[in-house]
């Protein structure tokens, strides 16, 4: 078998990254590690920003989101007992749209399928050739028979733990990281959402985020011990301390049910350099993770794939190598300011137990301080509803 582009991983970045390839008639094979319904059996993030947005319309799968999704001018921040607006539209003339990330795979996979593109799943052994050189190559095994994908580029989309960062080697790669001390304990349950905006809460008790991915269905979480376990949390005592971490008027319009997924998610912020080796990307979660307060892990993955996308294009219309030689930059620069936008945003809404009680006092100044200055709470918007590609 011979492609132009293999891509590892069909997650919505290499599915998207895929799609858009094929509209800019660049064939393409996805190889997956998990089956589909794993993949699609997912849940995360919900809020895209118009960047992302932009993008699946360009791939031809805008029409759901577009329909389904539900847009967003506002944000909430909740502390000292009161609620605060973020107006995003007024700071920004843009919106974001609240639409989950397992529908846009599951958007991503049927147009993946309708358009009779090759996608394999359950490939065992995935293992990445001679990126280094000028003959790149995959392989895996499907029902025990060794598979050969010859191509001239590698696009590694299979997330933090994938191989694709894995087969670079050491040396050749730097990693920065933080590791947050709690994590997020999160609920999906099929119950009106409190506020058609997302609610971000800082309480003396510990953080919690209100979202929602539709009008009958709530995605809920409270920040947590890293040495808490989902069995730890019945249905009613996640409700009791979601309550808790609310002020009165938010708290009195929460409609408890019975959850129908519920985890717990450590929080890290972590980058690699550079995003290429030779003839292999990174992209999403493959090159860098960020907490998901800043609602930034699928956008980021998104921007990196349309970059790459529209270099691999140039490369096979233009003969142009140039937007490939500027990939690894272009898509750092941004990484870089999403990051910290999502660290700087997490320090300001959690309880740092190590902070203790000058801590605690030094957000409530900063938040006292973000409500008080158009100039900040523009900065934040910006920051929020996402920066140009």
């Amino acid at each position: 078998m011979r492609t132009p582009v293999a891509i590892i991983g069909a997650g919505p970045s290499g599915l998207l990254l895929g799609q858009l390839l094929h509209t800019y008639g660049v064939d393409n094979v996805v190889i997956e590690q998990r089956s589909a319904d794993y993949v699609l059996g997912r849940i995360r993030a919900g809020v895209l920003e118009q960047v992302t947005v932009d993008l699946l319309h360009e791939a031809g799968v805008g029409q759901r989101v577009q329909a389904e999704g539900l847009l967003d001018d506002h944000f909430v921040i909740a502390f000292n007992g009161q609620v605060h607006n973020i107006d995003l539209l007024a700071r920004t003339g843009k919106r974001v749209t609240v639409y989950g990330q397992t529908e846009v795979t599951r958007d991503l996979m049927n147009a993946r399928a309708a358009a009779g593109l090759s996608t394999v799943y359950e490939a065992d052994d995935v293992a990445l050739h001679g990126f280094d050189g000028s003959s790149p190559y995959v392989t895996w095994r499907k029902d025990g028979v060794e598979q050969r994908l010859d191509c001239d580029w590698i696009a590694g989309c299979d997330g933090y733990h994938g191989v694709s960062r894995a087969s670079v080697p050491a040396d050749k790669i730097q990693t920065f990281e933080k590791v947050y001390p709690f994590g997020w304990l999160g609920i999906l349950a099929d119950v009106p959402p409190i506020s058609h905006e997302i609610v971000y809460a800082n309480h003396e008790r510990g953080f919690a985020l209100a979202s929602l991915r539709s009008p009958t269905r709530s995605r809920y979480y409270v920040q947590c011990s890293l040495q808490d376990q989902v069995s730890d949390w019945s249905d009613d005592a996640f409700w009791a301390e979601f309550a808790a971490r609310l002020p009165a008027a938010l708290a009195d319009k929460i409609t408890t049910g019975p959850s129908i997924e519920k985890s717990i998610a450590p929080l890290r912020s972590f980058v690699a350099e550079p995003m290429r080796f030779g003839r292999l990307f990174l992209a999403g979660d493959s090159a860098h993770i960020v907490p998901p307060t800043g609602a930034k892990g699928l956008n980021l993955a998104a921007g990196d794939v349309g970059l790459l996308s529209r270099a691999l294009a140039e490369f096979y219309k233009e003969k142009s190598s140039a937007a490939l030689d500027d990939y690894s930059r272009r898509a750092l620069a941004r990484v870089w300011k999403a990051e910290r936008f999502s660290w700087w945003f997490t320090t300001m809404m959690h309880r740092f137990p190590e902070n203790g009680a000058f801590g605690a006092r030094m957000q409530i100044a900063e938040l006292d301080y973000l409500m008080s200055s158009e100039a900040m709470q523009t900065a934040v918007a910006e920051n929020y509803v996402g920066l140009p590609l």
